[in-house]
């Protein structure tokens, strides 16, 4: 069963500070034995203290970490999330990793460090949601998870770098046993998307550096497709793309100085795209001059700062007051918030320049409607509107829920039109609000940096960049944008390029597994999982996805009688399916007492099967999926949510990609919809463009270019 909160922290002993980058190492501060619903317990415990209020209800947990070359104090803040009382006690993380079909866990742990300004201030509703913390991670009681956002120097962070962010989330992961963890990785610089830079350079994500493999691909994407790209771009000969370049008359001089200036400066043999990106990102950048002022950053670049939602690339120069180690207790901590001055004096940025770097599934065009509809309610109201009360205004207008909140969670310190839209807590009623002001008020606006390559012809970017070397930042945009992203197509070989970075850039779903591991103590563990037979036969859903697979942890002395409780409570105390779970048959241990002991009678760290009965099944917290019963079946081969935009048939009701429809990203999508099945059974069939995907013959795994397929001649049809 779940133990109760424990006491407060200052009630045992003094508030506790500990190193930002020795936290979590191993038996540092504490050795975490079980599994990770019972270690978490143990972390907040031991190693928080507990906040003096709630978030939503939810309880919040708090540990200070010291930045050891600063002195300075940070918060990371542990937030206990009960499914029962959330208002989304589904996870919407999970839906779009495939695990739609996962039982609902009972708690979720939020593991917050926010931005350096909010460091001295309390979460505030809608923490949950911001996208600009340093570090947000989420963790089901299951051990299973779910990295938000990580947001370094790039992002907003005064200090800390994203791979030292990342490094402390590893360690924590690792320390408490968790046993999955996926990342949507969305991370861009200046308009490169880093999973596929790294990708040809590295064969892994930026991610990859800490474990995290391909988990699974959008429209269709499977893992020995995304294998297959990455080796077809990596593999790409220098020689050979001199001469593409040269044959195309594509600005083939300086690809080729710029080729040929990397060779020299290199030890050894350059061949492939992926020897050159890998040279080049490891090189140390050079200290700026009048000439490349634009361009200090060279490879470190790209350590990108990354969120789920949004990746805006911009340097944040705002004088932050920052908290330092001299203040001895928490109080210190809390007792200076920012004053209203350097509140106020936060740059804002364009909604249009943000909204072109969120990589959203709407184009940006409907984002900037969503916007003005949302700036007009307040300008009518000429008063501050809750979220509720915006996203009511807005779907007078707007009929897509989804792409309201989508606008809402980033319209904080916004420029939209003339006017500036700010989010923050009325002070008398507690409650978020958003606000608006006249931006011509003396307010300064911020506007990134233009993108040295946007909406520029390759010729045009010749002719105005630097010489091959002297900003190596610089350069390795040049590949990417043109190598990269606009090779040039002679024959059929090579549009294979091509469709190997489409392959790659929709492949964003990445996910870090955690073997199992017996420890060298007194006790004996198990994984542990329910059989088919436990279920009601004529549930035919549970055959998708069978329970996920539960550590249990018992002394070395345990009987048999012991372990099946140990079962029972776990199960319990871990999923809503199972709370009146009762274990009635460990298949492995037939023919045993039930009060013999374990030792010398099984061995420990392997599986163990259990049968029983009393699930739960028709409560409505069941899926991770939520309890819509509806269907995927797309033609790229899609059969479950990925997070892509969709449609669905309003004749079958099956839903399917609006791209895979005909539908482009920047089009609405039509207030009737038809899929090619139904159409097929209601007009005659001509001929049509489809974007069909097709596996090579020989097996390779590549997909292949799309196909000629059949379609209905009907006007609300759309033909790629």
């Amino acid at each position: 069963m779940a133990n109760s909160i424990p006491e407060p922290h200052s009630k045992r002993n003094g508030t506790r500070f500990y190193g930002f980058h020795t936290f979590a190492e191993p038996g540092f501060p504490v050795t975490f034995a079980g599994a990770f619903r019972d270690n978490v317990r143990q972390f907040i415990q031991q190693c928080a203290e507990p906040e003096g209020y709630d978030l939503v209800g939810m309880p919040i947990w708090c540990t200070f970490l010291v930045y050891e070359d600063r002195g300075t104090v940070l918060p990371l803040y542990t937030i206990e999330e009960n499914v029962k009382h959330s208002v989304s006690p589904f996870c919407d993380y999970c839906r779009c990793a495939g695990w739609s079909h996962r039982f609902v866990s009972k708690r979720k742990y939020h593991f917050i460090i926010p931005a350096n300004e909010e460091w001295n201030i309390p979460l505030e509703e809608g923490a949950l949601d911001v996208q600009t913390h340093l570090l947000h991670g989420l963790i089901h009681c299951n051990g299973l998870g779910h990295l938000i956002c990580i947001n370094g120097i790039q992002g907003g962070s005064n200090f800390i770098r994203g791979r030292e962010i990342m490094d402390l989330w590893d360690r924590i992961c690792t320390a408490l046993h968790a046993r999955q963890i996926t990342v949507e990785d969305l991370s861009r610089k200046n308009a490169t998307d880093l999973r596929l830079l790294y990708g040809v350079a590295y064969g892994h994500s930026w991610f990859g550096k800490w474990g995290y493999r391909f988990c699974r691909g959008s429209f269709g994407v499977k893992e020995h497709n995304y294998e297959r790209a990455v080796d077809i771009l990596s593999s790409l000969v220098l020689d050979q793309v001199i001469e593409d370049f040269h044959v195309a008359n594509n600005g083939s001089k300086y690809i080729k100085q710029l080729i040929h200036h990397y060779r020299g400066l290199s030890d050894t043999n350059l061949v492939t795209i992926r020897d050159l990106l890998r040279f080049m990102l490891t090189l140390k950048p050079k200290a700026p001059t009048a000439k490349t002022a634009s361009c200090t950053t060279g490879s470190a670049a790209y350590f990108p700062s990354w969120s789920r939602k949004e990746s805006v690339a911009f340097s944040n120069n705002t004088p932050i007051k920052r908290c330092s180690s001299k203040f001895p207790t928490r109080l210190g901590l809390r007792k200076c918030p920012l004053s209203a001055k350097e509140k106020s004096s936060a740059k804002c940025r364009k909604f249009s320049n943000l909204a072109a770097n969120l990589d959203s599934r709407w184009p940006v065009r409907r984002l900037e409607q969503v916007a003005e509809v949302i700036v007009d309610a307040l300008l009518e109201k000429k008063a501050g509107m809750t979220r509720q009360e915006a996203r009511d205004a807005a779907r007078v207008h707007i009929g897509d829920t989804g792409l309201i909140d989508h606008v809402l969670k980033v319209m904080d310190n916004v420029v939209v039109g003339n006017f500036v839209v700010r989010r923050s807590v009325n002070r008398s009623t507690k409650i978020l609000e958003y606000t608006i002001q006249d931006s011509e008020g003396g307010k300064d606006v911020y506007e990134p940096r233009s993108n040295f390559f946007k909406e520029k012809p390759f010729n045009q970017v010749i002719a105005t960049a630097p010489v091959p070397g002297r900003c190596v930042f610089v350069d390795v945009n040049i590949l990417y944008k043109n190598v990269l992203m606009g090779y040039p197509i002679q024959d059929s070989d090579f549009s294979w390029v091509n469709l190997a970075v489409q392959t790659v850039l929709h492949s964003k779903h990445f996910v870090k597994e955690w073997p199992f591991r017996d420890e060298d103590d007194d006790s004996f563990r198990f994984i542990c999982r329910l059989t088919m037979s436990s279920f009601d036969e004529n549930d035919s859903d549970l055959c998708c996805d069978l329970p996920h697979r539960e550590c249990v942890v018992v002394p070395l002395y345990a009987t048999l009688g012991d372990l099946r409780l140990a079962v029972e409570n776990a199960m319990r105390d871990t999923y809503c399916v199972m709370e009146n779970l009762k274990v009635t048959e460990i298949l492995e241990m037939e023919g045993v007492e039930e009060d013999e002991v374990l030792f010398g009678v099984i061995e420990s760290g392997g599986e163990i099967r259990v049968r029983g009965g009393g699930l739960d099944l028709e409560t409505e917290l069941r899926y991770e999926g939520g309890n819509e019963n509806w269907t995927v079946r797309c033609r790229c081969g899609a059969h479950d949510d990925d997070g892509e935009r969709m449609v669905a048939c309003d004749i079958c009701e099956i839903w399917q990609h609006t791209r895979c429809g005909g539908i482009e990203d920047s089009d609405a999508v039509p207030r009737l919809f038809v899929c090619d099945a139904c159409c097929t059974a209601l007009a005659p069939v001509t001929m049509r463009c489809g974007a069909g995907f097709s596996e090579a013959a020989d097996g390779g795994g590549a997909v292949r270019l799309p196909d000629f397929v059949a379609e209905v001649d009907m006007g609300m049809m759309y033909c790629e």
